[in-house]
């Protein structure tokens, strides 16, 4: 009796120790309420999550937040059924969820959570995923560096235009 005890519990800091490891090279760590989500509703979120480069993990709330602690972190009190979204990128991840929530009548709903070691809330994780990817962030401030030659030989053209105009 006392060894499977005993197993359980190795488990648990098993689950713990391998949610602390992702935490350290996380950016984003969001919980969610998966309730009113069906089998098929969660897979797909799982789904949609993995092919993004998130992790999504279910697990108690007493071992989320220790891993949390063990981290380093400090996280909120959670209550109910709980799935926790790790994130290398926090603003994907918040797209991900935002867009599923809107076709799933708001679920899974975000209970709170920690994004680059601040503590946000479910408003917080709204704005996150309006905000644009570090991919299309990147992709606009190139188009902006591709115009810039352009405007440029504008501007030049112009100046000659007016210059010759004033012969």
């Amino acid at each position: 009796m006392k060894a499977k005890a005993k197993a359980k519990k190795s488990d648990k800091q098993l689950l713990v120790d391998g949610l602390s490891a992702k935490l350290g090279s996380a950016q984003a760590l969001f919980y969610t309420d998966f309730t009113g989500l069906n089998v098929k509703r969660m897979t797909d979120l799982r789904r949609r999550l993995k092919k993004a480069g998130v992790e999504y993990v279910v697990i108690k709330n007493t071992l989320a937040l220790r891993a949390v602690n063990e981290s380093g972190l400090v996280s909120q009190r959670l209550k109910g059924p709980t799935g926790v979204v790790v994130a290398k990128d926090g603003i994907t991840a918040a797209k991900v969820l935002s867009d599923f929530a809107k076709e799933n009548d708001q679920r899974p709903s975000v209970k709170g959570g920690i994004y680059e070691g601040n503590a946000v809330d479910e408003a917080m994780v709204k704005k996150l995923a309006s905000l644009p990817t570090r991919d299309e962030a990147l992709s606009i401030f190139a188009g902006y560096l591709n115009s810039i030659p352009m405007m440029f030989a504008l501007a030049l053209d112009a100046r000659k235009t007016q210059l010759e105009g004033s012969n």
